[in-house]
């Protein structure tokens, strides 16, 4: 174990995180499940629709992979897929009906906290949808909402305590009585504390993910639309600060997409797991959340834009200290659109699993910016850790024509290396410019991606070495699509400065 390493990642956690790890008692059962329902006072709108991914029987399509399955805890199945399988986005009776006969109190992946949350949600959501539950599944479902009371997941806080807190919410509305009153107020009160933490003033989710982005925003437009079918229930400084909140996140959902409609590459993010841009503006209109126009400040991301191009540009942290497990070794990375089709690109996210593609992927070489003697700028490590992180310095833009910002992440080296990077976006042509400084030699890397359909001519500062290599895209969790990386290499004595050029 490397000892350092590990002290570089629990330094950053808070209190609470460290005592839910060494001590999480097992939620006890309560006689009496409440299966009394609230009286619905006003309408549910349609939420956003979800493709039916069972295929047959006991076969499913997940991330990208079609199988059939033996069980719900099926043991040769990776465990991600499983929590698809567990998280009912597109539910129907006869699953519904299976899964609470033959998934006991507290036993396998569905009682997880995180599949648990989004699976009562969407049981409550296809119920107010106008379908019938049975007595069976009602009293399954108030006893995984007692579950998740008991079980929230306060060791891991961010996106997955917020989508805990909603599951409450929505099953302290669906259900009424004492105990459902208790989840009410349990949910209401972290979305009290959570909301202003991780939505930034800018409308970004504090972990600079673009996927995790747009499904917070989901979760927040479905709790507006709860506020609408029991509008008695909810205090109006709620519901004032749930608009509020998903007008913000909206706006800043549309600087983060490409021309194409879908999100950028930054941090863990692939298409196919969050609703699309479309799909959030259309939802947002029918539940009258108007998106707020602004522009990027406290997430740190820039856009640059013109008649023919647009850049997206990280100068922003990892995420939250405490909890930066969606965090990529990606800082000053950029990502390019030349007349609406994508042309340079981040590597995206294709895995979860522990292992060397999923190590590759947050890495520095993975991202369209620069490595320094084979080191990531962050300790990205294990599935979801960071240790020592890349922190933005001196970030200036004129939100239109250029941006630029500095790093940390190299001052750890024994020789300190300070990393500077300058974009200037013109008529035809983007200019890179990157800047080390330091007092001995190093040896450098410039990474740029190419999209699969890319066509511009990049021209690297002619003081490097060009090498360019087969490597692959992954803009789906289990898929790849071959393309080419650029990539300037250099070794000498710092400071230095290059310039790329890429026109089209």
């Amino acid at each position: 174990m490397n000892v350092t390493r590990l002290l570089h990642t629990v330094r950053y956690l808070k209190p609470v995180q460290v005592y839910g790890r060494l001590w999480r008692p097992k939620p006890r059962v309560r006689k009496g499940a409440t299966i009394d329902l609230r009286a619905r006072t006003g309408p549910w709108s349609p939420p956003i629709p979800k493709a039916n991914p069972q295929t047959g029987p006991n076969r499913f399509q997940f991330l990208n992979q079609e199988r059939d399955i033996r069980s719900w805890n099926d043991a040769g199945v990776p465990k991600l897929w499983l929590y698809h399988l567990h998280y009912f986005d597109c539910p129907n009776l006869e699953l519904i009906e299976g899964w609470s006969r033959d998934n006991p109190w507290g036993q396998g992946n569905g009682w997880e906290p995180y599949p648990l949350s989004l699976r009562i949600c969407n049981w409550i959501k296809w119920a107010l949808e106008g379908n019938f539950l049975p007595e069976t599944a009602l009293q399954s479902l108030s006893q995984q909402a007692e579950y998740l009371a008991q079980s929230m997941e306060f060791h891991l806080l961010a996106n997955h305590l917020f989508v805990n807190a909603k599951a409450l919410v929505f099953a302290g509305r669906f259900f009424s009585g004492p105990d459902a009153d208790r989840w009410l107020r349990a949910g209401l009160r972290v979305l009290d504390g959570q909301i202003p933490e991780q939505i930034l003033h800018d409308g970004g989710h504090f972990e600079r993910s673009p996927m995790y982005h747009a499904l917070v925003l989901e979760d927040i437009l479905d709790l507006v639309n709860l506020i609408r079918t029991y509008p008695d229930a909810i205090a109006s400084d709620a519901e004032r600060m749930w608009i509020e909140a998903g007008g913000r996140m909206a706006g800043w959902l549309t600087q983060i997409c490409h021309p194409d409609g879908e999100i950028s590459f930054f941090n863990d993010a692939a298409i196919g797991i969050a609703p699309t841009l479309a799909e959030v503006t259309a939802y947002a209109q029918r539940l009258g959340v108007q998106p707020s126009p602004g522009r990027f400040a406290e997430s740190g991301y820039v856009r640059l834009e013109n008649e023919s191009a647009v850049v997206i540009f990280d100068a922003g942290p990892v995420g939250p200290d405490y909890q930066p497990g969606h965090a990529h070794a990606d800082t000053l990375s950029f990502e390019l659109s030349i007349r609406g089709r994508r042309a340079v690109v981040n590597s995206g996210t294709s895995t979860y699993e522990n292992n060397s593609q999923r190590l590759y992927q947050r890495g520095t070489s993975a991202h369209n910016t620069a490595r320094v003697d084979g080191i990531d700028q962050s300790e990205v490590w294990s599935a979801f850790r960071v240790a020592r992180r890349a922190r933005p310095v001196d970030v200036q833009t004129d939100n239109c024509n250029f941006a630029e910002a500095g790093h940390t992440g190299y001052l750890r080296l024994k020789d300190p290396v300070l990393h500077r990077r300058r974009l200037e976006l013109r008529s035809g042509a983007l200019s890179v410019t990157d800047i080390f400084e330091a007092r001995q030699s190093h040896e450098l890397e410039l990474f740029f991606h190419l999209h699969p359909d890319a066509d511009v001519a990049l021209m690297l500062d002619a003081r490097l070495s060009r090498w360019v290599e087969e490597t692959a895209w992954f803009p789906e969790f289990n898929r790849s699509i071959l393309n080419k990386t650029i990539i300037g290499r250099w070794g000498g004595r710092l400071p230095v400065r290059f310039t790329t050029l890429i026109t089209w």
